[in-house]
């Protein structure tokens, strides 16, 4: 396994974060990562990119569910700004 000390350095249009984790949990994202071979920064972008990616799925998946409750809602018309101007009290 490489050295846990990690990645000092910075890199080019790529936040560097903190993260806190419990050893037993850091050594085994350690172990996957290095099993895939990759990093442990690697790893953990990958494992965010399908978390925030299923998440996404499950977001667009309830939505049409909810469009199927009352058949599709193209919203108010549009007309929701100016009949709010039209009622506002002159300055």
């Amino acid at each position: 396994m490489w050295d846990r000390r990690g990645n000092t350095g910075y890199t080019n249009g790529m936040a560097k974060v903190m993260v806190s984790l419990p050893d037993d949990l850091l050594w085994a994202v350690d172990i996957e990562a290095d099993r895939r071979g990759t990093t442990r920064s690697g790893y953990l972008r990958i494992l965010a990119e399908e978390e925030l990616r299923r998440r996404s799925i499950r977001r667009a998946l309830r939505m049409a569910e909810i469009d199927k409750m009352d058949g599709f809602s193209p919203g108010h018309g549009g007309g929701a700004a100016d009949l709010v101007k039209m009622t506002r009290p002159a300055r």
